[in-house]
């Protein structure tokens, strides 16, 4: 029987084929699995269809980031290849990265068109806290951003067996992203093309939030007991006026778990000023343990074996019938991961 917090009950075989390495064209032919809470039913549909299955009074919200190309190569003095993964600035003008190849402080890797990046301090898991340069001149986070923006990699997930390619800098992008600052996609978002959104926009009450996504959407839990388990947080900024809908609203749909964190992280503060921007920190880890309260709906793709994200899911079905939907994917072939299928949880 399974347990809501031991991690091995959240693991489940995934067989190879079943992990999506090119999204679905057009983005609307991609599988929905729609499953509704209340009658218990499961219903096998699409995107083309998603807008009869959403509830026409519910506020749809969706997390506006866009994905940095924070994948970057260069070598080291001696010759040897490195890689770097951008995270985000730790303070001013040093930069949380992480490393693959053997390096230590004090190091210097050479990149393209004469910028340079300088190991100041070692963390753990291959962090490291970086500096660049370029003739000589430290960069701040503009310049790094710009540096970025000319030589990077569209940072495509570890699981999807491939380099980047020029389809990347399209497809792992939502058609509404407009706030750089992510080093992975809000996935769900990926399924809605420019006239999708034109048709949800019409026809329904929609926000948009910020929560810039870091590699530790993908990072494992580990803790035997996931409850043990520290999350990653990461920069939320919610605007005046998506706050005041989102406090008006009776019911939530929301696009992507990066939205759904959000928003119960937002309705669990204390004293917010509503009068500014909410720009915060958030750290919620959402599991039966600590379950969803204020969204009502989700629109989510397939997440990986023993992550928090399948436990966010859980917290909405229950593990039982969590585990139970993933079976039924499995069995019908959907796609699992960023460029895979979606469900609909309502």
């Amino acid at each position: 029987m399974e347990n809501d917090f031991v991690l091995q009950s959240y693991d489940y075989a995934l067989p190879k084929e079943l992990i999506a390495t090119y999204p679905a064209s057009p983005k609307e032919s991609a599988k929905l699995l729609v499953y509704d809470r209340k009658r218990d039913k499961v219903t096998h549909s699409d995107f083309y269809h998603i807008f009869d299955f959403i509830p026409k009074e519910a506020l749809i919200v969706l997390n506006d980031t866009k994905v940095i190309k924070a994948r970057i190569y260069g070598h080291k003095e001696s010759g040897g290849g490195i890689e770097i993964l951008f995270h985000c600035q730790s303070f001013e003008n040093r930069f949380l990265v992480q490393i693959k190849g053997r390096i230590k402080e004090g190091s210097k890797i050479i990149l393209e068109e004469g910028y340079e990046c300088i190991v100041e301090e070692m963390f753990d898991e291959g962090y490291r806290g970086v500096a660049f340069f370029r003739e000589g001149k430290r960069l701040d986070l503009g310049q790094t951003l710009d540096m970025l923006e000319k030589f990077g990699h569209v940072p495509i997930p570890p699981y999807i067996k491939r380099t980047d390619e020029e389809l990347d800098l399209v497809e792992y992008q939502s058609v509404f992203a407009k706030n750089y600052g992510s080093i992975a996609a809000p996935t769900a978002s990926l399924h809605f093309s420019l006239s999708s959104m034109e048709r949800l926009k019409k026809d329904f009450s929609y926000c948009f939030l910020t929560l810039h996504i870091g590699a530790g959407t993908f990072a494992g839990v580990e803790a035997a007991d996931i409850r043990e388990h520290k999350i990653h947080t990461e920069s939320l900024l919610i605007p005046v006026q998506a706050m005041e809908k989102i406090d008006q609203a009776n019911e939530i749909l929301c696009v992507g778990t990066t939205a759904l964190r959000s928003i119960e992280y937002y309705k669990r503060l204390k004293n917010v000023d509503r009068k500014n921007d909410l720009h915060t920190e958030c750290d919620i880890f959402l599991h039966p343990g600590n379950p969803v309260l204020y969204a009502n709906h989700l629109l989510t793709n397939f997440h990986l074996p023993k992550s928090s994200l399948i436990m966010l899911v859980a917290s909405m079905t229950g593990l039982k019938k969590c585990r139970e939907l993933y079976e039924i994917a499995i069995k019908k072939s959907y796609r699992f991961y960023s460029y895979g299928d979606g469900m609909l949880i309502l």
